[in-house]
């Protein structure tokens, strides 16, 4: 039952614990005792909403950035992850298997904003090699969502 409700709640977080116990062919109680212990857990962690930034008039620019860096004696990655998650630009940190150890995304209003904190703040740090910046130009589906609509193929079908 668990892995069904994160299932479900991980593409649409505002379903009730009553439509869930419908679902799930349970009672809602059950359902809100499962949350609370996935919660307690850490296993849900937040319930964030997706946004389609381009829709709003709102700039902001998204980037992923690679980074090289040496890992600590005992702890490995960790505690450089830790630094960089820290920090209020940054979006998300994963630890990648590959031409180098950590995916950093950022948001940021400007692609200098974003520049200032890869030169002042990122790249100074002692474990960190180096770093590649990439700009994300558009997104069209996060978390397992489409961001975009499709249009409508308006063409006549035509058959022989």
């Amino acid at each position: 039952m668990r892995e069904k409700i994160l299932e479900i709640i991980d593409k649409n977080s505002k379903i009730s614990a009553a439509d869930l116990a419908i679902i799930l062919g349970t009672t809602e109680e059950e359902v809100v005792a499962a949350i609370k212990d996935m919660e307690e857990d850490a296993i849900i962690c937040g319930y964030p909403t997706l946004i389609n930034w381009d829709k709003v008039h709102c700039e902001k620019v998204t980037a992923l950035i690679e980074v090289k860096v040496t890992p600590q004696r005992g702890i490995g990655f960790d505690k450089i992850a830790e630094r960089i998650y820290r920090f209020d630009e940054v979006q998300s940190v994963y630890l990648m298997s590959g031409g180098f150890d950590l995916t950093v995304i950022i948001t940021g209003r400007t692609m200098k904003e974003v520049a200032t904190f890869v030169s002042e703040k990122l790249a100074p740090m002692e474990a960190v090699l180096s770093t590649a910046t990439h700009f994300v130009l558009k997104k069209y589906k996060e978390h397992g969502l489409p961001l975009v609509h499709k249009s409508q193929d308006e063409r006549m079908l035509i058959s022989p």
